[in-house]
């Protein structure tokens, strides 16, 4: 078949797991004629039973129409063996290099030397995968996420011998199928579970330091706009899931140390303390993270206000402190108050700056729970622009600024390497893990200066490899 025709294509879905089973609604729904094999035996037909009794939950709640699912679930056929007339294959099995390399040597006996082969791993390398078939180039990426038909990401991953013609054709198709395609290419983690490794490392760093509380961090995070804290995202994905991809992306980047695996987490599985799916985590369940106390904050009052610096976050201060002066021409942002300094975190710690000073984190959002540290008189004055104080330990980019920093950071690499564009990485981490916005979006917000002081302070502190500034930022 010509790739042009890929949007008729012929679909034979390998996998009738949650995934594989997600992939072939998807496909019948756009209306493909789709083939959903399993090895184990009973395994397709309970899949498609599975998917008619969602489907038609879903016509009772008036989502879809009865003519609508029945359409839908005639185009799905429980294979008992896969076959030679398909046009495209999607793989959803094991994730396990040796048998997806044994099921695509058995697929490429049958196939048309045309047919499209895709592959829905979210960790092995797909140049890996392609070794040893005769047509390296059929083989392609198309990774959604869970559950796919709600998650509107794909990343069209291409491996070293990847046709750019095949990887088109399935961008092009999976945009058809009303998803948000992105290209990416074969590197450990593409995009998302690469660019996504700080979220929980820095919190993992904290934890392990002993700076705060796995509530305060997530609080703090969810305050910044994230749906779910790191904490409780660890929680949930499972500890086991969660620290075997953390070795992987460390392994498959030969140890840089800016992926190391964290002890934190190592305890935890060790303990089977595995999160939501063993009844503990950072958290007990089903309870889950317990309610951080009520602040008893008095409301501030100095003699006199100054508001340093500029931005937006300089006209927040000076908008809720109208009787504060201006000092335009400071090199940092915040409030002085009586001798007192109040400073937006630039990576220095609040005793750098000596007593009666407070250093507060990076608001990326108008109210809710604020890491700071250093003077909690100071500190006050944070309420006045909505917002609740936390204290944590004295560190270098508290809590906020430092995690968005190191995303940015590792988002910068990734163009840097050409793995993505910075348009692709935004898409991909705000439709792949629902962030609040794209890394290049912060960095817009925030500025490369900034980001790379912090993150060169951050370097000093700890030394080392972790925190080294992308040569894309410098």
């Amino acid at each position: 078949m010509s790739l042009k025709t890929l949007s008729e294509a012929r679909v034979l879905v390998v996998g009738a797991g949650l995934m594989g089973a997600g992939i072939a609604q998807v496909a019948a729904q756009a209306g493909h004629v789709v083939r959903l094999y399993d090895t184990r035996a009973g395994a397709a037909e309970a899949a498609k039973a599975k998917l008619a009794q969602t489907l038609e939950g879903l016509v009772a709640k008036g989502k879809l129409t009865l003519e609508a699912v029945q359409a839908t679930l005639a185009r799905i056929t429980p294979a008992d063996a896969p076959s030679g007339d398909i046009d495209l294959v999607v793989e959803a099995i094991v994730e396990n290099l040796e048998v997806k390399r044994a099921l695509f040597a058995e697929l490429e006996a049958l196939l048309p030397p045309e047919a499209v082969i895709a592959t829905n791993t979210s960790s092995i390398s797909v140049t890996a995968l392609a070794r040893g078939m005769k047509a390296p180039e059929r083989l392609v990426g198309m990774h959604f996420f869970n559950p796919v038909p709600l998650m509107k990401l794909v990343e069209v991953v291409s491996g070293l011998g990847t046709a750019p013609e095949v990887a088109q054709a399935v961008f092009d198709l999976a945009a058809r199928w009303g998803k948000t395609p992105v290209h990416a290419r074969s590197t450990p983690g593409f995009i998302v579970n690469r660019i996504a490794r700080p979220y929980y490392a820095e919190t993992l760093m904290l934890l392990q330091d002993r700076a705060a509380t796995p509530e305060l961090i997530d609080a703090c995070l969810r305050a910044a706009g994230f749906r779910m804290g790191p904490c409780e995202l660890m929680d949930l994905i499972g500890h086991d899931t969660n620290f075997a991809v953390t070795n992987s992306v460390f392994a498959a980047n030969f140890f840089d140390r800016r992926f190391t695996p964290s002890l934190v987490q190592q305890e935890l599985v060790d303990a089977g303390f595995l999160g939501r799916k063993s009844g503990r985590g950072f958290y007990r369940y089903p309870d889950g993270a317990p309610a951080l106390p009520i602040m008893a904050i008095a409301s501030p009052r100095a003699a006199r206000l100054v508001v340093h610096g500029r931005g937006a976050l300089a006209e927040r201060f000076a908008a809720s402190v109208p009787e504060a002066v201006r000092e335009l021409d400071s090199d940092w942002v915040g409030l002085a108050t009586d001798g007192r300094q109040l400073r937006l975190t630039d990576g220095r710690r609040a005793a750098d700056f000596g007593p009666g000073a407070a250093v507060f984190d990076l608001p990326l959002a108008p109210g809710g729970d604020i890491a700071y540290a250093g003077d909690a008189a100071t500190a006050a004055w944070l309420t006045r622009l909505g917002l609740t104080p936390r204290a944590v330990a004295d560190l270098p980019g508290l809590v906020v600024a430092r995690t968005i920093a190191m995303l940015v950071n590792e988002a910068a690499d990734a163009v840097q390497q050409g793995v993505c564009n910075e348009a692709g990485a935004d898409a991909a981490m705000k439709l792949g893990v629902n962030y609040p916005a794209g890394p290049f979006e912060w960095l817009a917000y925030w500025g490369a200066d900034a980001v790379a002081t912090l993150l060169n302070r951050l370097d000093q502190h700890y030394r080392g490899e972790r925190y080294r500034v992308s040569p894309y930022l410098k």
